[in-house]
């Protein structure tokens, strides 16, 4: 008995040839969009504004702002909690922007390792 190919497997050269286009402009597609990424910048501030920092997608930190009036020398740690919660801040918002904007060029595919 012969095992029957459905309909658009067999001699799929073309399909193939099809496919691996598509590959390769969704790869490029990705690549642009990781380098726009990479390069884009993110601010988060924290304590009414008295902390700024600003990030870019690699993700590297780029710049922190401090006001002069929250810098007390008695009470260092209240302005490193600032920076902390403005740094994830930024950081996160970095890491949705890029896990939307692959999802969306990916269709919603979860291919591990991609990105």
């Amino acid at each position: 008995m012969k095992a029957r190919i459905p309909k658009g497997y067999g001699g799929g050269g073309q399909n193939m040839q099809q496919i691996a286009r598509q590959a390769q402009k969704m790869q490029e597609a990705m690549e642009t969009a990781t380098e726009e990424l990479e390069a884009k910048e993110y601010s988060a501030t924290s304590g009414g504004n008295a902390v700024k920092v600003t990030v870019n997608g690699k993700p590297e930190v780029k710049a922190i702002e401090i006001q002069p009036e929250v810098i007390d020398p008695e009470d260092s740690e209240m302005l490193a909690d600032l920076i902390i919660a403005a740094t994830n801040e930024a950081l996160r918002a970095a890491s949705e922007d890029k896990e939307q904007t692959m999802s969306a060029l990916s269709g919603g595919l979860n291919i591990p390792g991609l990105f």
